[in-house]
């Protein structure tokens, strides 16, 4: 009789690798991807004492083709990235864009004047600066510490 030894995490890493392959966009079919999930913009947030920066990732798209809404807490984007629609004999073979529309929320980490936000969209990147309410700006929170001893 031999005698093997029990290795769980060899297990859980098999089982890991067979998940990641499983969702690994060179397995998936192209009518899932496209169908069933959708890609948002990345998003990049900054606070500082006075206001908060967002950027948005948004190459390919025409600022027309976004609607952009601000509220005092979050961010709504949504928008379409539109395909050219060509007529060769020979076409693309394969192509990793994503088009379609998209949508996003982002909550915002404190309360900001939605009426004085001002955006710049340069290069595909969407630029926001968010102004935070004033009884938000210089907001300090006392924190009582408790002595060990």
């Amino acid at each position: 009789m031999v005698l093997v030894r029990l290795n769980p995490w060899q297990e859980f890493n098999a089982m890991q690798r067979q998940i990641n392959r499983l969702f690994d966009e060179e397995t998936l079919p192209t009518a899932f991807l496209n169908r069933g999930l959708s890609r948002v913009p990345a998003a990049e947030l900054k606070e500082t004492e006075d206001a908060i920066i967002l950027l948005l990732e948004l190459p390919g798209i025409e600022a027309k083709d976004l609607d952009l809404q601000v509220t005092e807490n979050a961010v709504y984007l949504s928008g379409e990235r539109k395909s050219e629609a060509k007529s060769e004999d020979k076409g693309v073979i394969k192509s990793e864009f994503h088009y379609g529309k998209f949508q996003r929320v982002i909550p915002l980490p404190a309360r900001i004047q939605n009426t004085n936000v001002t955006a710049d969209y340069k290069d595909g990147i969407l630029n926001l600066t968010l102004p935070k309410a004033e009884e938000e700006k210089n907001k300090v929170v006392k924190v009582n510490l408790a002595s060990s001893g």
